[in-house]
């Protein structure tokens, strides 16, 4: 079984789409209305962006503190390349990279107003797979 996609609602639907497509590579699929846009990522997983104003009786709720997604890469080296894009796009990044959770590299930052999202790789230890650096 896979996950196959994520609804996130955004209050900025045309921004959400140009910071997943310039940072994230994901490629737009269909828009509809003023409601959803849909996305999807190279391996198939499809992103969709809501307005929440266009549910539930237009009423906006915030993410929980610490609710949060993530993108998983394969090396440190990266990690590093999407936090230089992030930078040099003007995202802001309060921490660099780092040794996080033991054997990961990775970073958190918020984008889109409130969403915390990570940027991570894990390089196994032990005999397992030990990702590039």
């Amino acid at each position: 079984m896979n996950l196959n996609h994520l609804n996130l609602c955004v209050n900025d639907l045309y921004k959400a789409r140009e910071f997943f497509e310039t940072y994230f590579d994901f490629k737009f699929l269909e828009q509809k209305g003023k409601a959803l846009i849909v996305m999807c990522d190279s391996e198939d997983f499809i992103l969709v962006l809501s307005d929440p104003t266009a549910f539930k009786g237009g009423k906006y709720e915030p993410y929980p503190k610490a609710f949060h997604f993530g993108f998983l890469v394969d090396s440190q080296n990266q990690v590093d390349e999407v936090y230089n894009r992030l930078i040099e796009g003007g995202i802001q990044v309060e921490k660099k990279p780092y040794k996080m959770r033991g054997s990961s590299y990775g970073f958190y930052f918020v984008a889109l107003d409130e969403l915390l999202i990570e940027v991570s790789c894990i390089d196994y230890k032990d005999g397992k797979k030990v990702l590039n650096k």
